[in-house]
């Protein structure tokens, strides 16, 4: 249901705007008259309201969550029913969110994100201690006040969602954040939480979510079988301390995760004053038996379900599996020299199957082969291998036919080592290509917009790395992208011919602005455009000048003079001039005699249209007067007679009214403004001349108290009829 400015909820709280949208509920600013604060209400959308499971859970939790007091904890005020209504009262953070921040700066400095790291994890640390699990930690849901404060909001809430299936409304925009056991469906606790907190503090240092996907399955996969990714691939300037704590926070099983928040809040206070201190985000030896989850194909099909997605095996989930295992085939190379100094290996890794390790070899062999037939094919693409008969020089592959694989595999040639890899070319390639070919070489693109009359929009026009250079992997290039020409070419909008609205309405919508000018023509129709100027090209921001038909030229004709004439003849007078008599109102004028014209529509001398109308008042004389009903008072009353001697040092407020009863209903008039007395005062009540309410003949003149309310004695008055 939605909620207009105005609207009352309680007879208490007035909604002033609508803030924000979630999955499942609508938050408005609104004022609490009771105890005048601003306050925001987050209301329950309709399609939640009819499941009575869903609504008790959500109140249950909410008002668990509203015994949370804390400074990083968004306070709730209420949890509140009216009717088919149901919405949670709590505090208005005027600020930003944390997402936002991060959007806005693109990635934060270290000393920063620890900072707010720190009071989120104390918002986070105060509501495990009460046995609140959020369960929906993200940067959505982090608001930075005004003044730098950070709270965590929606406790209580998420909890309730949980309990619900997950579909692609409620898991879109937390599933970046998700916990390997929540993808699962399995228990969660309060590791849960400082996972996602985890994936948060990456965010904040990078920019960028640790794993990206085209649909919520990919990613949720990502969750439970993805290395996490090192966050100085992407920000070198990621102190190994902080680092390590992410990593940590973020570990695929919870019991190697840190055990509680205020753990995490320590590391994060050390990793302050030693950016890298190898003690920060230790973890044991032992713990390294294993990077990835094994899902089961029953909890896979589990994920499925719970996300609402069909897919038989999309690319990124293929995607995902190959990185891991080009990844695993070069551990495997790296490590073998060191193979033999390792005295023992963990447990994990030794429970592997004889067939898991078959199925293994035999992946790596077939990844060789698949390689070597791709190398070949390459090759015979470039010329390289030619056969003993002439090639037909017509048939050649054009770089359309290329598919978008082909072409992040060719870019994948580029790589030197896992730490350097040459610069390719991307001049002339579309936003989109150029960011598939650096993503292939693990490489950031860092976009500048530029205008260019000459390049296409959206197409790159340069780049600070020169191609075939050497650079870091995991590095940020920077490319120029075309923002298209800063020029408008008016010949092509088609500006003569249309209206003057729809003109206007173009021109602003492509940053022009309109002088608007207007012509008479005989052939061009009124309001229609008849030319503009300039006719070419124009920056933006400039102004262009339209010429408007008004339509054939007319002759006009002056409006007669019809003041002090009588109704026939200012008819008369109009007519001579071609004119047509308008409405003719009439009103009490003391000045005209009656029947004459005292006030005309149109001035006098106006030049108008033939045919147009003129309207005109005409004069009824003067106003009969009107009767008033007047009485009179003179009296005089002492406050001792209510108050006694012993109150002089007492001030009251008195006020002095008249009491009538008009038509059955009784009424109070004012006849003299409130006024401060000692009590031990007398009253002198002269009022000479009470105006009472037409055609009623008595009343009482009352002296009320408005100290307490309380009416100390009154007058009985009657009212005589005068000429006003």
């Amino acid at each position: 249901m939605i909620l207009y400015p105005g609207t009352m909820l309680q007879d208490r709280y007035e909604i002033l705007e609508k803030i924000g949208s979630g999955g499942m509920s609508e938050v408005y600013k609104a004022k609490c008259h009771k105890l005048n604060r601003l306050v925001a209400i987050k209301v329950l959308k309709s399609e939640f309201t009819s499941d009575a499971t869903f609504v008790s859970k959500f109140k249950m939790e909410a008002q668990a969550a509203a015994g949370l007091s804390h400074p990083n904890i968004v306070n709730i005020y209420d949890v509140v029913d009216e009717g088919d209504i149901h919405f949670i009262v709590m505090e208005l953070v005027e600020g930003i969110t944390l997402k936002s921040y991060i959007t806005k700066k693109g990635h934060l400095d270290v000393k920063e994100a620890i900072g707010i790291a720190i009071q989120v994890a104390s918002g986070i640390e105060a509501a495990h201690e009460q046995h609140i699990i959020h369960r929906d930690i993200k940067p959505q849901n982090m608001l930075i006040s005004m003044d730098g404060k950070v709270k965590v909001a929606d406790f209580g809430i998420a909890r309730a969602v949980s309990s619900q299936t997950m579909n692609a409304a409620t898991v879109v925009g937390s599933v970046h954040y998700i916990s390997p056991e929540q993808a699962r469906g399995g228990y969660s606790d309060e590791r849960s939480d400082l996972y996602s907190l985890g994936i948060t503090m990456f965010e904040m240092v990078t920019g960028h979510v640790p794993f990206e996907g085209d649909n919520t399955v990919t990613v949720a996969l990502a969750h439970l079988e993805e290395p996490m990714p090192d966050p100085r691939m992407l920000n070198p300037d990621v102190s190994p301390s902080l680092a390590r704590i992410i990593l940590k926070c973020t570990e695929k099983r919870p019991e190697r995760r840190y055990p509680n928040a205020a753990a995490v809040i320590s590391d994060l206070r050390r990793a302050l004053l030693n950016d890298d201190d190898p003690t920060i985000g230790a973890v044991k030896e032992e713990d390294h038996s294993s990077d990835t989850i094994v899902i089961s194909p029953k909890e896979l099909n589990l994920i499925k379900t719970r996300s609402g997605e069909r897919i038989r095996e999309s690319k990124p989930v293929k995607e995902i599996r190959e990185r891991r295992e080009r990844r695993d085939l070069e551990k495997r190379y790296d490590q073998t020299d060191n193979a033999k100094k390792e005295p023992k290996k963990n447990k994990v890794d030794d429970e592997a199957t004889g067939l898991e390790k078959i199925l293994t070899g035999l992946g790596v062999a077939a990844a060789i082969v698949i390689v070597a037939v791709v190398i070949v094919f390459v090759l015979k693409l470039g010329g390289l291998f030619r056969s003993s008969t002439p090639e037909d020089p017509t048939k050649t592959v054009s770089e359309e036919a290329m598919t978008e694989e082909a072409k992040t595999t060719a870019a994948s040639e580029t790589v030197i080592s896992q730490k350097e890899v040459y610069m390719p070319k991307l001049v002339g390639h579309s936003e989109e290509e150029a960011e598939k070919i650096l993503q292939g070489l693990d490489l950031t693109m860092q976009v500048e917009q530029k205008n260019s009359d000459e390049v296409e929009k959206g197409i790159v026009i340069s780049q600070k790395e020169e191609p075939d250079t050497v650079i870091p992997r995991f590095s940020k290039v920077t490319v120029v992208i075309s923002a298209g020409s800063d020029k408008v070419d008016l010949s092509e909008l088609g500006l003569s011919g249309m209206t003057l609205e729809t003109a206007v309405r173009l021109l602003e919508g492509k940053n022009l602005k309109a002088d608007v000018r207007e012509e008479a023509s005989e052939e061009v129709a009124s309001g229609t455009i008849i030319r503009y100027e300039p006719e070419e090209k124009v920056a933006l921001g400039s102004t262009v000048t339209l010429y408007v038909s008004t339509g054939p030229e007319e002759e006009f004709v002056p409006v007669p003079n019809l003041y002090g004439k009588t109704d026939a003849e200012a008819a008369a007078l109009l007519s001579a001039a071609g004119l047509v008599t308008g409405e003719v109102s009439k009103e009490y004028d003391s000045t005209i005699s009656a029947g004459h014209v005292i006030s005309q529509g149109v001035e006098a001398g106006t030049q108008v249209a033939p045919g147009d109308t003129v309207d005109y008042t005409l004069s009824l004389g003067p106003e009969a007067p009107k009767k008033q009903f007047i009485a009179s008072l003179d009296a005089s009353y002492p406050l001792q007679v209510s108050y006694g001697p012993g109150a002089a040092s007492s001030e009251i407020q008195i006020l002095i009214r008249l009491k009538q009863t008009v038509n059955g209903k009784v009424t109070y008039t004012k006849l003299a403004e409130p006024k401060s007395y000692s009590a031990d005062t007398t009253l002198n009540i002269k009022l000479d001349r009470i105006r009472g309410a037409d055609g009623v003949q008595t009343g009482e003149v009352e002296i009320v108290d408005l100290t307490n309310n309380v009416v100390l004695t009154s007058y009985n008055v009657t009212f005589t009829e005068v000429d006003g």
